[in-house]
């Protein structure tokens, strides 16, 4: 994961040079990202965390004790007691992003609003995706469906161990001057709520551990008191939100929602089935956007042979090779 995170994380500041084009912005926004705790008990995890992310070569990672944590943070409330905290983290826009690489794909071809109704193979493998446009031929498919990949698995004859959950944001609109625009993303790891700076507000949610699966990702309804339980939650280590609630009127409050897919080991799957000759898997993410460009990158490499696929611990035969375990993490 740290692999793919790295790696990305180098293409998304080098975007221009990674797609070939001039101009292009994505807006990367580094302020890093907080993960805070008044808990006591919760210490030696933060600790742990910062020094397994130092083995494994990823630099600047902290550990922030309370002097030092209220001092660079004051927004924060004055139980906090540590938190982890890498400047290089940040966020992007997502849509320039993706378009960016589009534009930068060459002779590829986009087949925009075009719906796949199945999977065609026969004795060597994929043969075809149908469409309701007409039938590509081809003899190697990536599945890259996001919340739609255990759909497109089985369109193929694969059912993959995925599970498909619900996660929504809150968007706040505000001009509140208590408002730390230049904050980083702060999560508190005791109630899992989280928040950021976002253009003419805030975003902020909360991660609900018992959230049923939601197989379906074709109709998302949103709860009525998500954005006043986020508030809420993300309040408790960051009291000025409590001031900007006070002023708040229901235009001001925007809910949607979007869907997170989780395996059996909180990874994801990269790399061919090994089931389906020529079906390939590049899905099974809660963390998307963030490792994007690695991961694809991987794909390409391992189906136009440049990378061996046992090199890949991503690879999706781990699950029946039983090479997997959930890794030791706080980012549940």
């Amino acid at each position: 994961m740290a692999d793919l995170a790295l790696t990305s994380v180098d293409m998304f500041e080098n975007f221009n040079d990674v797609v070939g084009l001039p101009g292009i912005d994505i807006h990367v926004t580094q302020r890093g990202y907080l993960f805070v705790t008044d808990d006591a008990a919760q210490l030696p995890a933060l600790k742990k965390a910062v020094a397994q992310y130092q083995a494994i070569g990823i630099p600047g990672a902290e550990y922030i004790r309370t002097d030092d944590l209220h001092k660079r943070f004051p927004f924060l409330a004055p139980q906090a007691l540590g938190a982890t905290f890498n400047m290089r983290d940040g966020w992007l826009s997502t849509h320039e992003a993706t378009y960016g690489f589009a534009k930068g794909a060459g002779d590829a071809a986009f087949f925009m609003k075009t719906h796949v109704t199945d999977i065609q193979t026969d004795s060597q493998g994929v043969i075809a995706v149908k469409t309701d446009k007409g039938t590509i031929s081809t003899r190697l498919v990536v599945n890259c469906a996001g919340p739609f990949a255990g759909v497109t698995g089985k369109m193929a004859g694969l059912d993959m161990p995925l599970r498909t959950v619900r996660r929504q944001k809150a968007y706040i609109k505000t001009d509140h001057p208590d408002l730390p625009a230049s904050a980083p993303f702060t999560v508190d790891l005791v109630n899992h709520g989280y928040w950021r700076p976002e253009a003419g507000g805030l975003l902020c949610a909360w991660v609900d551990p018992d959230e049923p699966e939601s197989p379906s990702a074709d109709e998302l309804p949103t709860d009525w008191d998500f954005a006043a339980e986020s508030i809420y939650r993300v309040s408790r280590l960051n009291p000025f939100l409590e001031k900007v609630a006070d002023n708040l009127k229901a235009e001001d409050v925007n809910v949607s929602a979007g869907q997170y897919v989780y395996t059996p080991d909180d990874k994801p799957v990269i790399g061919p089935s090994g089931e389906i000759e020529g079906f390939h898997l590049n899905c099974g993410y809660w963390c998307g956007v963030m490792m994007s460009p690695a991961a694809g990158k991987r794909v390409a490499e391992i189906a136009n042979g440049k990378m061996d696929n046992t090199d890949n611990p991503l690879r999706y035969s781990r699950f029946r090779e039983g090479d997997f375990e959930k890794g030791d993490t706080f980012l549940k």
